[in-house]
């Protein structure tokens, strides 16, 4: 069995029978006004955590789902958009998109609002959206990319939204990352990389790779423990506490300095000036913490003032910041 083929029996499984384990870590489940979810749907969250963010919601943009799962965040997207086909969902997995369907239609019966229609279902792989270039604006995927293999596959995935994105569009992402490079004996694994567990990279390596793919700018929303890979259950030397990330990436070029990565840093500026202008386009206010992102951190370390302070990250940002 290839590992395609390995990582499609698994989700065909998940499909019909759900698998509590799968992926997911206990959350609490996410209310919106006049949004009622079919139970069925948080028993098939197979995320890692969460793709909706407010600051995303966007009136009359064009959404794109990678990997269906369940339905829930395409149900969650629709709420927003309520329009016909104002989510595209994309899923190689006929058993999924039969019952993503299924629990579709279930969430319409609860929702006077809602109509199956606003979520349009399609055949496909990540590493050959059926969409022309530049149709949508926002793409979303949870817990799915990092199942692919580095040689090739993550590469194409991660290009192939960035084609499919309009310009400054944005792929948010939720996928579990790893503190230290696993073994190949785990990351060879097909099972375990199906599963979610074997196949996550360092965040290093992973913010990497979507820079590779073209987009300029990457706001890190949060970051929670994922799962404890234990010392005998998986052959390890040392116990591996995995991360998951939930990370918003934007189609803007890529500066000549390097990309913006936002990680939740602050710059606070104590001097006696009214403000600081670093010259680059920074002003800080007097005791007033200024959000900026890694590069920006580091060039104003770089100064060595003390009347400047440079926060630690905190891995939680939601916008407003330096670029």
């Amino acid at each position: 069995m290839s590992y395609h083929d390995t990582v499609q029996e698994v989700y065909r499984r998940a499909a019909e029978s759900p698998e509590s384990n799968l992926c997911c870590v206990p959350q609490a489940p996410r209310y919106l006004p006049g949004l009622h979810i079919p139970p069925i749907m948080h028993e098939m969250n197979y995320g890692c955590g969460t793709t909706i963010h407010l600051q995303d919601m966007v009136a009359d943009q064009r959404v794109l789902y990678v990997g269906i799962g369940g339905g829930l965040e395409a149900l969650q997207l629709a709420y927003f958009t309520r329009r016909p086909g104002g989510v595209i969902a994309v899923d190689p997995v006929a058993q999924m998109r039969q019952v993503a369907k299924r629990n579709l239609e279930l969430a319409a019966e609860t929702n006077d609002w809602f109509d199956p229609d606003f979520v349009r279902i399609l055949d496909g792989d990540a590493m050959a959206l059926p969409l022309e270039d530049t149709s949508v604006d926002f793409a979303a995927q949870n817990c799915l990319f990092n199942i692919f293999t580095t040689d090739g596959d993550l590469e194409k995935a991660l290009c192939e939204i960035h084609r499919v994105l309009a310009a400054r569009g944005r792929l948010v992402m939720s996928d579990p990352i790893t503190p230290r490079p696993l073994p190949p004996s785990m990351a060879n694994n097909e099972v375990l990389r199906a599963q979610c567990i074997s196949g996550c990279l360092t965040l290093e390596e992973y913010l990497k790779k979507i820079v590779e793919a073209g987009f300029g700018t990457i706001e890190i929303r949060r970051r929670a423990p994922y799962r404890l890979l234990d010392v005998e259950s998986f052959g390890l030397d040392q116990n591996v506490l995995l991360d998951t990330i939930e990370l918003a990436a934007f189609k803007v070029s890529i500066p000549n300095d390097g990309p913006c990565v936002f990680t939740g840093r602050t710059a606070i500026y104590s001097g006696p000036e009214v403000q600081f202008d670093d010259g680059c386009g920074h002003v800080l206010l007097p005791n007033v913490p200024l959000p900026v992102c890694d590069k920006t951190a580091a060039a104003l370390r770089s100064l060595e003032q003390t009347d400047i302070t440079v926060t630690a990250p905190t891995w939680h940002y939601q916008g407003d910041g330096c670029c």
